[in-house]
């Protein structure tokens, strides 16, 4: 039976002693009171809830998926009596304004439970998920009756959220998009049309479900200057604010998927529903990309997820397993065979896992105090500054670790061999699960367009150039630490070249546009590799300093230590390809006819 641990002990590390938590909180106002205690024992109490409740239910939630009849879904058995537990221990409210019910912590905080949360049960984990994404919306966007209406029964856990924006016919293209918003005479819209593949868009864990719905208005422009942005609940409220008469929106069908079997995916009808406005009329994708960067978050939070889980049960099977003999002698010569552990191939698989886990959890926990910053700094400019940094980094989080993630599942199922293909195992479905992660909140190629396209080069390289400089001063500080030497060569090296390459592109697409398209995937995942290995780097010095101060702790940072060296040797070195490929321009790409592709 596969499990979940939660990796407490690399979590402390990486936000008391990588990431200076405590000063980061200390120096936001309305944060002081995470302290490191309260800090600790929150994130000890959602370990526990995810190990013992949420873990146990993930191979259940794949195993029965969901069950649809006559418009009403059924979730797997536990999901329900584990989202009480979950709204009765407070953990929706953890992160949210009190003014609205919310326990006021920073938002960071409920990433990191968020985390655990995943880990142990992704397809769970969607559901308290999409509300997150809806709560943040209506905070940012709504009336202060609309707060007090949806947004305090959200933030308790009574009712749960949705983003409808696909339609059959528009994904990505939401200029597309034809459901439609006619004014009623008491201010509120009348809601047509069908959206799919919605996530948690029915289900049988909460009261009330609050879509969060993208449709056009009768004499609203063309393209996405004519979308607006409305709450569809399922039932309506009463006078009260409580659930009233049920609303004209309805589940059509679940989608059979190929993982992620224990979250409703809805097509949903909207039949004249009615609706409330969220925003300005026409403005309704700026207050969507609310939703949308919170999802994005989330979604690079799932590869770190599918990389944690695998990586955790590759490494307990990789120990028990005998197969063979070391080609160096035997090492475990009392048995028949040696563990799998001690061969190089497995140990690549398994140091690729665990590599791919511990930077993308720094890069997580990094876009995470960049949350913070950008809603509570003290000052306009550290806002902007943080606001400037999270729309660099969230497509290259969003992209690169579910990227990683599928890469670490599928080492999964091989660390285990055959029975790594069977479903008694639980690996075969975490590669399923990971799947959709580099699919939806904007493929892998979506994201290479959007940080390539709008964040690189649309800013004329300025939001490359912050970042690139804090990498730069990183490398500068440590140019007198010559055990350092090894990873700040390399970094403070790809760190000009990521802008230099940058620059060449640039050249590039002033003459032919498709040179953008043709080169952002692999510069997508260049900038990510780069980014790990800066975070990598600061892993290493800080287990370097502590190795010096704590050494009764010494396997740990030897470890960190052994993993840096590992990422900078084995990892890293794609960088070269990468830049080899986004060179070789758009030619290669676009000079086959389309018609010419098969015969």
């Amino acid at each position: 039976m596969a499990e979940y641990k939660a990796p407490l002990r690399d979590m402390q590390f990486m936000l008391n002693d990588v990431l200076e938590l405590e000063k980061h909180y200390q120096s936001l106002p309305g944060c002081e009171e995470a302290t490191p205690d309260m800090v600790s024992a929150i994130l000890e109490e959602g370990a526990k809830f995810a190990e013992r409740v949420l873990s146990p239910l993930n191979q259940v939630g794949d195993q029965q998926g969901c069950q649809f009849n006559e418009g009403e879904v059924t979730t797997p058995d536990g999901f329900a009596e584990a989202y009480q537990a979950f709204v009765e221990g407070g953990w929706p409210s953890l992160a949210h304004d009190p003014e609205w019910g919310g326990q006021g912590l920073p938002e960071s905080l409920g990433i990191f439970i968020n985390e655990m949360v995943g880990s142990a049960n992704w397809s769970w984990s969607m559901y308290p998920g999409l509300s997150h994404g809806a709560m943040n919306t209506l905070e940012a966007h709504g009336t202060q009756e609309q707060k007090q209406t949806y947004l305090t029964k959200l933030v308790s856990g009574e009712w749960t959220g949705t983003m409808c924006l696909t339609e059959a016919h528009c994904g990505t293209d939401l200029g597309m998009l034809r459901t439609k918003a006619e004014p009623a005479d008491d201010g509120s819209y009348r809601i047509s049309g069908t959206k799919i593949f919605i996530s948690a868009g029915e289900h049988d864990l909460a009261g009330n479900i609050v879509h969060i719905v993208l449709a056009r208005l009768p004499d609203a422009p063309a393209g996405t200057k004519g979308i607006s942005l409305f709450i569809v609940p399922k039932f309506l409220p009463d006078a009260e604010g409580n659930v009233g008469e049920r609303n004209a929106v309805s589940c059509g069908s679940i989608e059979h998927k190929m993982g992620i079997h224990g979250n409703a995916t809805c097509v949903m009808n909207f039949d004249n529903a009615t609706g409330y406005l969220i925003g300005p009329a026409n403005k309704g994708l700026n207050c969507m990309f609310t939703f949308m960067n919170t999802a994005r978050i989330g979604t690079a939070l799932q590869g770190l997820s599918h990389t944690e889980w695998g990586f955790q049960n590759s490494l307990a099977y990789a120990r028990d397993r005998l197969q063979m003999r070391a080609l160096s002698g035997p090492k475990n010569p009392d048995k028949a065979a040696d563990p799998i552990i001690v061969h190089p191939a497995v140990r690549s698989m398994l140091l690729t896992q665990k590599a791919f886990a511990e930077g993308g959890r720094a890069l997580i926990y990094f876009a995470a105090q960049q949350v913070d910053r950008s809603k509570l700094a003290e000052t306009p400019e550290e806002k902007q500054e943080a606001e400037d940094l999270l729309s660099l980094l969230t497509p290259i989080a969003k992209a690169f670790l579910t990227e990683t993630g599928l890469e670490s599942a599928s080492h999964g199922v091989q660390v285990f061999g055959g029975h790594g293909y069977i479903a008694e195992w639980g690996m075969e479905q975490n590669l399923r699960d990971a799947r959709i992660a580099t699919i939806y909140e904007g493929t892998t190629q979506v994201q290479a367009l959007d940080l390539l396209g709008r964040k690189v080069l649309m800013s004329q390289g300025e939001l490359l150039k912050r970042f690139t400089k804090i990498i730069h001063k990183f490398c500068q500080s440590q140019a007198d630490n010559e055990p350092m030497q090894p990873f700040v060569s390399a970094l403070s090296r790809l760190n000009k070249e990521w802008g230099d390459l940058t620059l060449q592109i640039g050249m590039k697409a002033m003459k032919n546009r498709e040179e953008v398209g043709a080169a952002s995937v692999e510069y997508l995942m260049y900038s990510g590799y780069i980014t790990l290995a800066w975070l990598w780097a600061r892993q290493a010095e800080v287990a370097m300093r502590k190795l010096a101060e704590n050494p009764s702790d010494a396997d740990f940072y030897h470890a960190k230590l052994k993993t840096a060296r590992f990422y900078f040797e084995r990892l890293l070195p794609r960088t070269r390809t990468l830049a080899e490929v986004m060179l070789s321009g758009a030619d290669n790409l676009m000079e086959l006819d389309s018609e010419h592709f098969a015969f």
